[in-house]
């Protein structure tokens, strides 16, 4: 299968599966920068319908609509030289290190996410109320850190960067910081999963990106489901 023909199956299943469709397909036409007028005028429908299905006034719009909402993306998105496209493409290939990643229909609050996990903020961020997650990379610390590349850095964050980065495997915390602060892109939140200890290093470099530092001590396999849980949620 095609690269694109995967990326249209992800947001239409993302779309169908979610408990609230509107909502979701808000999200991919934000993600991909177009307006509603846009879109609806390619789907060949009135602004109005397409603002009553995102509210959630109309309900689902079906399979097939669905699939033409998709397309409509995609169209929309070549005639303007294909940014988004390829940006969300070259993401497809998961490198080694990542042992989950999952996107969320809609976006979380970040302190409803924290809570969840049973989480505890480490350093001193502002406007965490007003932080919201999109999806989570769960991370290898040791394998990832020690083999990851500038470039597959960026496969980390999967559909958006308004997500939360949970690295497990660590010692003091020191090396996944600093990735951080070096790198470009930025997580709304980083989370260490049981660590030895907390290297105060960590916690300044958290606290210069205003990024959130939260540490849980759920087992593995129960921060896994909580995580995947808020999918659920709406």
């Amino acid at each position: 299968m095609r690269i694109k023909d995967r990326l249209a199956e992800k947001i239409a299943g993302e779309i169908t599966l979610s408990p609230n469709p509107g909502r979701t397909i808000r999200k991919w036409r934000e993600i991909f920068e177009i307006s509603q007028i846009e879109l609806a005028r390619v789907l060949d429908i009135s602004p109005s319908v397409l603002s009553d299905y995102e509210s959630g006034r109309r309900k689902s719009p079906g399979i097939k609509n669905i699939k033409r909402i998709v397309e409509a993306l995609f169209e929309i998105d070549e005639k303007r030289g294909g940014k988004i496209l390829h940006k969300y493409t070259s993401m497809m290939e998961v490198p080694e290190g990542i042992i989950e990643i999952m996107e969320y229909p809609y976006p979380i609050p970040a302190l409803e996410f924290i809570e969840t996990i049973d989480g505890k903020i480490l350093n001193s961020p502002t406007d965490v109320d007003k932080k919201s997650i999109k999806g989570f990379t769960l991370v290898d610390s040791i394998k990832t850190i020690k083999t990851i590349t500038s470039a597959d850095f960026t496969h980390l964050y999967g559909w958006s960067t308004e997500r939360a980065l949970i690295f497990t495997g660590i010692q003091y915390g020191r090396s996944p910081m600093i990735a951080v602060r070096v790198h470009p892109m930025k997580p709304t939140m980083v989370v260490y999963h049981k660590p030895n200890a907390i290297d105060p290093l960590a916690i300044k470099l958290a606290d210069m990106e205003n990024i959130p530092l939260v540490l849980t001590n759920l087992s593995l396999d129960e921060l896994i489901k909580r995580m995947i849980s808020l999918r659920e949620s709406e």
